[in-house]
């Protein structure tokens, strides 16, 4: 079994070496990778890396021009990743290394995905319950109970990394896009420990973001073959409200003689049966275009787990 390990970086030169070291002590009996993603450090941590790459052949050091961010750090990290398993960790010492071959024996037991929990955090409060709720929310909206899906530390085996395209803010969202493609995944409590070098990257725009992430994620999981069935769905509820309304009002104009002229919930049933209207007409768009698209590409984003040819031909 080969592991890779993929490590994005932002300006975290003090730990590198601490964990490069602590990386090899887990790492003894397995052919190893590990790549460092150095995501537009400003500090020293590129010239560490390539002292680290000088000393360890099984080292890779990319290098960003820019701060593109961690989904894109990762996505270029899975495209060069040649593990079995493939190991994703911050840099900041908090994901702790000794927890590796708690995360290969989940592998070996058949999940294709093993999350890591931290269950006792070493974080600041306005980091701590934000993340909380954004677990919560995101385990019902997938119907994928998870404690942590931010916890950086991860462990995959390679063609799950090889079907998910990330970007934005998506990465807080892998299991639940490899859980649509219908892989297996789990999780298991992991040390979280202090930070005692640089700063923490985390901010409210982040949080932002990855809400944001949310809705784009539940789109291209669920209604990416057929967006008729969301926006087909929402413009029949809206223009079915509106209808109604209507017809109501129609009601009280004919037979009770009521006039509409300073009734707000006239321009209200218009309202909503032109959003209706709209609405199917996106959901319609949509599926041409989905339609173009799978007779350009059949098998596009669709996983195929083994393929079994018992001498078909004969």
């Amino acid at each position: 079994m080969k592991l890779s390990f993929i490590i994005p970086i932002l300006n975290e030169a003090e730990s590198l070496n601490i964990l490069h070291s602590e990386i090899l002590q887990k790492v003894n009996n397995y052919d190893y990778e590990i790549i460092f993603i150095d995501d537009g450090s400003t500090d020293d941590s590129f010239a560490v890396l390539s002292a680290i790459a000088d000393k360890d052949r099984q080292v890779k050091v990319i290098k960003f021009r820019r701060n593109f961010g961690k989904a894109e750090a990762l996505s270029v990290g899975f495209d060069y990743a040649c593990g079995d398993v493939v190991f994703t960790l911050d840099a900041d010492l908090q994901d702790d290394p000794a927890e590796i071959p708690h995360f290969i024996e989940k592998i070996n037991e058949g999940w294709d995905i093993v999350c890591g929990w931290k269950q006792k955090r070493h974080d600041p409060l306005m980091k701590v319950y934000p993340s909380k709720f954004f677990n919560l929310i995101t385990s019902a909206t997938f119907g994928l109970k998870l404690h942590d899906y931010n916890c950086g530390f991860k462990a995959f085996k390679n063609e799950v990394v090889r079907e998910i395209d990330l970007y934005g803010e998506m990465h807080r969202y892998i299991p639940a896009l490899a859980q649509a493609k219908g892989f297996k995944v789990t999780e298991i409590p992991v040390n979280h420990r202090v930070r005692k070098f640089g700063q923490s990257k985390y901010g409210l725009n982040r949080f932002v973001r990855g809400y944001l992430d949310l809705f784009t994620v539940k789109l291209v999981t669920k209604f990416n073959k057929s967006p008729l069935y969301l926006f087909g769905g929402l413009g029949s509820l809206f223009a079915g409200t509106g209808f109604i309304l209507a017809l109501y009002l129609t009601f009280m104009r004919m037979v009770r003689m009521v006039y509409l002229t300073n009734r707000p919930l006239l321009f209200l049933s218009i309202l909503l049966i032109i959003m209706g209207v709209q609405f199917f007409s996106i959901g319609l768009i949509g599926e041409l275009l989905v339609n173009q698209a799978g007779k350009n590409y059949r098998r596009d984003k669709i996983s195929v787990e083994k393929v079994l040819n018992h001498e078909i031909d004969a």
